[in-house]
């Protein structure tokens, strides 16, 4: 891939930390003119004759003009998060004086970076690869211990390192067809048609199980959404006041309090759960607000990830229940029954698989309903060390790279020879690269990057 992108060896600079007064705020600066243009600025010392990954504290001035005490990280390229000369300016959190400082990098000849443009640095410079600098982005949006954790993972290469190996085995096999193709004429083999059998059978289960963990991937970096629906004074606002701890909606004996959708998170051992409480469902609702409510309902049953159907053990008949549950299925609903006003345990039971019992007003059961919303949605192990594919684009790349190798698999069963062979392995080292940016273009990595903050 041509590393040399448009403005790629500039010298950018950017502030690094979040935008707003605090006590301390970080600009970064990087490129070939980073230590001339901060040393112009910091007449304390030479920064040029002092050692890498080193801090210093002084006075910043813009010719005589001070304008801030500051703290100096200093990291020579290569040894840096770029792979080029890289400061950072610690400086006090005051908006005004980030501002002076930043015109005062960019009048010396910086440029002001884009979003993400630090990170797609270390990618160009070799730092890291394309999964390893999309894991940064998602290390900064992390908001769960389990996306936490797969965001590690990638930036330590774990993904990275996998689709390595898959690519380099496939290289090997692909250089002998390849071989094969420059003996035509003579009507050899190089590449033992078994072993690239088993190979490309491997390969198939090494994506294929990739591809199938985006499930759990999706849900531990977007969470899982929860419809909570059932007829009115069922209790879903009380389970969802219980669930969150708080009183997020309003209880009333009134049929119909609910009109509209109501939204809250809560975090279940890692994972985010996006409850939406919504109007009651009820057949003969009269007011126009009311069936507003009720529609709006309907589409978020539809949507959701799981439907939490909630009850009156003492009202709800087997009868009613089984439509309602004909109804999940018809719509190919995942979906949970929860009895609710089962006090004690003295309730009436019914004959139903998925069915959690509850005494939302008293808080009987909840714990039991917490694990029960888990195990419905989070079906594999969250554990950091496997590889877990969270991103849509690595998704689609191992899609094209499965379809790839089952073509490949179909021509070594009608015995297709090498040449009709390696444009199907080409397509899946192509995609196998693409992933990890060894094969890419400037469009896509603009684009990628531009979802990055500015900063990093």
């Amino acid at each position: 891939m041509n590393n040399k992108l448009s403005g790629w060896d500039e010298t950018i600079v950017a502030i690094a930390t979040a935008p707003g007064v605090g006590a301390i705020a970080v600009i970064r600066i990087s490129g070939a003119k980073a230590f001339d243009i901060v040393n112009s600025l910091f007449p304390s010392k030479n920064l040029h004759s002092q050692p890498s990954h080193t801090l210093h504290v002084g006075f910043l001035k813009d010719d005589d003009q001070l304008i801030d005490e500051v703290v100096l990280a200093l990291f020579k390229g290569p040894k840096s998060f770029t792979g080029e000369d890289t400061i950072e300016i610690s400086c006090h959190g005051s908006p005004y004086i980030q501002q002076q400082i930043l015109q005062a990098c960019i009048a010396k000849g910086a440029r002001l970076a884009r979003a993400g443009e630090f990170t797609q640095k270390a990618f160009l410079n070799g730092k890291m690869d394309l999964t390893q600098a999309e894991a940064v982005a998602d290390i900064i949006a992390a908001n769960t211990a389990a996306s936490q954790k797969a965001a590690l993972h990638n930036i330590r290469g774990g993904f990275s390192n996998t689709l390595q190996i898959l690519r380099e085995q496939l290289i090997g096999f692909a250089a002998l067809i390849e071989l094969e193709l420059d003996f035509a004429m003579e009507d050899v083999e190089f590449a033992d048609r078994t072993q690239f059998y088993e190979l490309i059978d491997t390969l198939q289960q090494a994506v294929a199980q990739l591809i199938q963990s985006f499930t759990l991937g999706n849900v531990i970096k977007n969470g899982v959404s929860i419809a909570i629906i059932g007829k009115p004074n069922a209790g879903k606002s009380t389970l969802l006041n219980v669930l969150l701890n708080e009183d997020r909606a309003i209880v009333s004996d009134i049929a119909g309090t609910t009109r509209d959708t109501i939204e809250e998170v809560m975090n279940i051992d890692g994972i985010l759960f996006r409850l939406i409480d919504t109007a009651g469902i009820r057949d003969n609702a009269t007011d126009v607000i009311e069936n507003i409510g009720i529609e709006k309902s309907l589409d978020k049953m539809r949507t959701a990830d799981l439907v939490l159907y909630i009850f009156d053990v003492h009202t709800e008949t087997a009868a009613t229940l089984a439509q309602q549950v004909a109804l999940f299925e018809q719509e190919q609903l995942q979906y949970l029954l929860v009895g609710n006003k089962a006090d004690a345990g003295q309730h009436p039971t019914f004959e139903f698989n998925n069915i959690q019992y509850i005494a939302a007003k008293n808080k009987e059961g909840i714990d039991e309903l917490k694990k029960a919303l888990f195990n419905a949605t989070v079906q594999s192990n969250t554990n950091a060390e496997n590889n877990i594919v969270t991103n849509a684009r690595h998704l689609a790349s191992l899609q094209l790279i499965l379809s790839a190798l089952h073509n490949i698999k179909q021509g070594l069963d009608a015995g297709l020879s090498g040449d009709l062979l390696s444009s199907d392995i080409r397509t899946a080292l192509y995609y196998l690269g693409d992933i990890t940016g060894e094969v890419s273009n400037e469009d896509k990595l603009d684009f990628i990057f531009s979802k990055f903050c500015i900063g990093k």
